[in-house]
C-alpha cells in the first residue's frame, strides 16, 4: 500500500549522485538509472536526505497560509522551537504576537502540550499497579516511533503511550475555538508551526488515533520571514494581549532541545540521545537487553532536538543559546506571575486508542521459515559481492545489494566490480574462441607451386 509521505522527490533536479543512499537510516533510497528511487514503505520522513542532497533534489511537501480561506476560524500551534529561531530583542509574547498576526484568529504554545505529557508521563513512571516497562521511551518524536515500528517492533511496547505535545495542544486549541465560536469542528483550522516534515506525515497517518486533531502543517522556513517583518510592527498593546493568556511553563519551553523533556521528569536514571543513527545504536543496546539501568529514553531523531530539525532557520548551536534564555524569562516569571501560567498539569491523557502494529517492509518474507532461506540465500551472495560499500550499485552497502538481488529487484552485475570480472571473463572466453577457430580452420592453398598446370 502506497503512503503519504511530505518528503519528496525531484527526478528532474537528481543527478544520481548517490549522496542519500547512505544517509537514509532505513536503506529506503536506490539509484536506479542514475536516478534516486525512495521505497515509501520504507520511508520515515527522517528529512537526512534532504540535508545530504547537494542537488535540492529532495524537498519538503508542506501546507501553505493560504489554506486558511478554507476555513472560517483559524488556530496557530508554536512548536516550543520556533522561539529559539529569533534572537533579542525578540521575546515570548513578540513571537506568538506576530505569528497571530500573520491572518489566525489565535494562537497556541505547544509547549502547553509539552507541560501536560511531562506529567502523565511522570505518573505513568510511578505507577506501582500496572508493570511498566524499562526504560520507557518518549514518543515525541514520530520519526523515531517509525523507526521503532519498521526496525524495532519488540520496543513498541516500551513507548510513552500518550499523544504528542502536537496532538494535545490541537485538541484543547481545537475545543476552545469550538466553545468560542459556536463554529462545527470542521470549519475551525487547526495549523502547527512545525521544525520538520515528519509532523505533517504524522497528521495524515496519525500515531495510536485514527484522526489527527491537526488540519495544515506549515513549515519554519515558510513563516520565518513573515513573522520577522511583523516583529517591527507590533504595538504595546498587542504584546501585553498575548502576555494575558495562559502560558506554557519553563518544562515545556525546554522541550526544543535535546535532554529539555528528560530534565522536566526530574529522573536521575535517563539518557537522552540526539542524531538518528545515533538513535538506533541505543535501540540496539535496549534490544540487546544492556540499558536495564535506564528508566527513561528521549531519542531525537535531529541532532540538538527539534531545533535542528530540517526546516529551522538558525543554526542549532545559536538556537540552543536562545532556547535557554527563553526558559530562564519563562522561570523568572513563575516566580514573579505564577498565576499566568497554565493549570492543565493534573489533565489525564487516555492511553493510544489504535495499537502500534509493526511495519513489516524490512521482512524477506510472509512465513519465518521463508524468511530464513532468502536470509541465507542473502548471505551467499554477500560473500561474493567485494564488501566496499562503495555505493556505486545504487545500493547504501554490498548488504543491502544482495537484499536487493534475493529480492528481485537487482542483479549481481549491478556490482561495478562484478560486472568488470564478467567483463573479462566474457573478454577471456572470445579470445579464446577465437584462437579455437583459428587452430581449426583450413590453411590457404598455394597457387604459386609448382605442380599447378
Amino acid at each position: 500500500m502506497s503512503r503519504y509521505h511530505s518528503v519528496r522527490l525531484d527526478h528532474e533536479l537528481c543527478m544520481g549522485c548517490t549522496n542519500c543512499i547512505k544517509k537514509c537510516p532505513t536503506e529506503a533510497i536506490r539509484v536506479r538509472d542514475g536516478k534516486a528511487q525512495i521505497a515509501d514503505n520504507r520511508c520515515i520522513d527522517c528529512g537526512e536526505c534532504l540535508k545530504a542532497c547537494p542537488h535540492h533534489a529532495k524537498s519538503a511537501s508542506m501546507d501553505s497560509l493560504e489554506d486558511m480561506a478554507d476555513y472560517d476560524y483559524t488556530v496557530a500551534l508554536a512548536a516550543p522551537s520556533l522561539y529559539a529561531q529569533f534572537g533579542p530583542p525578540a521575546n515570548r509574547f513578540m513571537v506568538l504576537s506576530a505569528l497571530q498576526n500573520l491572518g489566525f484568529d489565535d494562537v497556541y504554545e505547544v509547549a502547553i502540550g509539552a507541560d501536560i505529557v511531562t506529567e502523565n508521563t511522570i505518573r505513568l513512571l510511578r505507577q506501582t499497579g500496572k508493570k511498566v516497562p524499562r526504560p520507557l521511551i518518549s514518543s515525541a518524536c514520530p520519526v523515531v516511533v517509525r523507526l521503532i515500528q519498521m526496525r524495532f517492533p519488540g520496543l513498541i511496547d516500551n513507548l510513552v503511550p500518550f499523544d504528542s505535545p502536537m496532538e494535545v495542544t490541537a485538541e484543547l486549541a481545537r475545543a476552545d475555538a469550538i466553545l468560542k465560536t459556536g463554529l462545527k469542528s470542521d470549519r475551525i483550522g487547526v495549523f502547527f508551526i512545525s521544525p520538520c516534515p515528519a509532523k505533517r506525515t504524522a497528521t495524515y497517518f496519525p500515531i495510536g488515533r485514527l484522526r489527527s486533531q491537526v488540519d495544515k502543517v506549515l513549515s519554519f522556513a515558510e513563516v520565518y520571514p513573515l513573522i520577522l517583518a511583523k516583529l517591527d510592527k507590533l504595538s504595546p498593546a498587542m504584546v501585553e494581549e498575548t502576555r494575558k493568556r495562559e502560558l506554557a511553563k519553563a518544562d515545556g519551553i525546554r522541550w526544543a532541545y535535546t535532554g529539555g523533556e528528560s530534565m522536566s521528569l526530574n529522573l536521575d536514571k535517563y539518557l537522552a540521545v540526539d542524531g538518528i543513527h545515533n538513535v538506533i545504536s541505543i535501540l540496539e543496546e535496549i534490544e540487546n537487553e544492556r540499558l536495564r539501568d535506564i528508566d527513561f529514553i528521549e531519542p531525537n531523531s535531529c541532532i540538538g532536538g527539534c531545533i535542528g530539525g530540517p526546516l529551522t532557520v538558525s543554526n542549532r548551536f545559536s538556537a540552543k543559546s536562545r532556547q535557554r534564555v527563553y526558559v530562564r524569562e519563562a522561570n523568572k516569571l513563575a516566580f514573579e506571575e505564577p498565576a499566568s501560567f497554565h493549570n492543565l498539569n493534573k489533565l489525564q491523557l487516555e492511553e493510544w486508542d489504535v495499537p502500534l502494529e509493526p511495519n513489516k517492509a524490512l521482512n524477506l518474507a510472509e512465513n519465518i521459515s521463508d524468511a530464513l532461506v532468502k536470509y541465507d540465500q542473502m548471505e551467499q551472495v554477500a560473500k561474493k559481492l567485494p564488501g566496499l560499500d562503495c555505493g556505486a550499485c545504487g545500493a547504501p552497502t554490498c548488504a543491502s545489494l544482495a537484499e536487493d538481488i534475493v529480492r528481485g529487484l537487482a542483479t549481481e552485475t549491478d556490482c561495478i566490480f562484478k560486472l568488470k570480472d564478467r567483463i573479462r571473463a566474457v573478454a577471456a572466453e572470445m579470445i579464446e574462441l577465437e584462437n579455437e577457430m583459428s587452430r581449426h580452420a583450413p590453411l590457404p592453398s598455394d597457387n604459386g607451386s609448382e605442380d599447378a598446370p
